[in-house]
């Protein structure tokens, strides 16, 4: 018989461990989540409280199992154009550019499963040509989320939001084994790379971006997270370059060289 119960102290126990992993703060309404997520992990160790899951994690002796309690905790809704508003801001700045010597790059900086940074994939191949200087880029702190992103396999049902157009032109509908699903076509998941990063932490050398989307990941940090991932990321945004944050999202104090052009789109100061 196994725990399906996590009691307010074992709750701060996971808030605190998420905290100190991934500057995550996970509010009261996310117990449930919690449960849900760690419940089978439980199971498969033949643990009888979340207690015991917890002194796994922080005994040091499996930090797989810690990576894969992070994927879980941190793993975030997504879906192809969301808010599609950016997309049509997108566009005309691929549109802007195109003819123009240099790369256009754009990172996706909290990709989770990929939709995010295929939807700019589409977006960037359709306006500049799939064989101009653009590239995009994903990141993520979950493994888990990333490897499904490398793959690019997807359910039928999530194609919903993407353009019919572009769904014939980027994407393989499956057939057979793989009915039901599909495959966003190699010649575009080519152009797109993804690397595990923790925002929460130093950047490696990933050079200067015309575009950074980080959105929906900010109303997880406290204020001086907040702060601090803000300044990271939007150090890799190049002058005159665009941020995106969440529609439900703003910078407010921590917006430093970003000017607000619209809500929830900022522009870096030259």
């Amino acid at each position: 018989m196994y725990a399906q119960t996590l009691t307010d102290q074992e709750f701060s126990s996971y808030q605190r461990f998420i905290f100190e992993a991934a500057g995550i703060m996970l509010s009261a309404a996310k117990k449930a989540l919690v449960v849900c997520r760690l419940a089978k992990r439980l199971h498969l160790y033949q643990l009888s409280s979340f207690t015991e899951y917890f002194k796994l994690l922080t005994s040091g002796s499996n930090p797989a199992e810690v990576q894969v309690a992070v994927d879980l905790l941190t793993t975030n809704e997504t879906y192809f154009f969301r808010e599609e508003r950016h997309f049509d801001f997108l566009r005309e700045r691929a549109l802007a550019a195109r003819g123009r010597a240099s790369t256009f790059r754009v990172w996706s900086a909290a990709s989770s499963s990929g939709e995010e940074a295929y939807s700019i994939a589409m977006i960037l191949a359709d306006c500049l040509g799939e064989n101009a200087a653009w590239e995009v880029f994903g990141s993520d702190i979950s493994t888990q989320v990333l490897q499904s992103a490398k793959r690019g396999q997807y359910a039928l049902a999530r194609s919903r939001h993407i353009p019919d157009d572009y769904l014939e032109r980027f994407c393989r509908i499956g057939t057979d084994e793989y009915k039901g699903t599909f495959l966003i076509d190699r010649k575009l998941r080519n152009r797109v790379s993804f690397l595990q990063l923790n925002l929460n932490e130093s950047l490696p050398n990933i050079g200067q971006f015309d575009v950074v989307f980080l959105r929906n990941v900010l109303i997880y940090f406290n204020r001086e997270t907040k702060r601090s991932v803000v300044e990271r990321v939007t150090s890799k945004v190049k002058p005159d370059g665009y941020f995106f944050v969440g529609h439900s999202e703003s910078l407010c104090e921590a917006r430093g060289t970003m000017q607000l052009l619209a809500p929830s789109v900022y522009r870096k100061a030259c």
